[in-house]
């Protein structure tokens, strides 16, 4: 878990930081090539998501975050 996070984060602060080494250490979490993308799929997409609703100044109802850290 802690290498999909890492590479979630790492994905959402620094992309272009990104090398072939942080790919590797999810393929030797036995995780395959799909499993690869489709982590990399969503967190792409909450990233999207997210910098919608930043930018479009959306208000998070205070019980759906509670929680949550950022």
């Amino acid at each position: 878990m802690r290498a999909i996070l890492g590479h979630a984060d790492k994905s959402t602060s620094s992309p272009h930081a990104r090398v072939e080494a942080d790919v590797q250490r999810l393929r030797d979490c036995d995780l395959s090539d799909e499993d690869i993308l489709t982590i990399h799929l969503i967190a792409s997409y909450l990233n999207f998501v997210n910098r919608i609703a930043l930018g479009l100044g959306v208000a998070c109802i205070s019980d759906e975050v509670e929680g949550y850290q950022t």
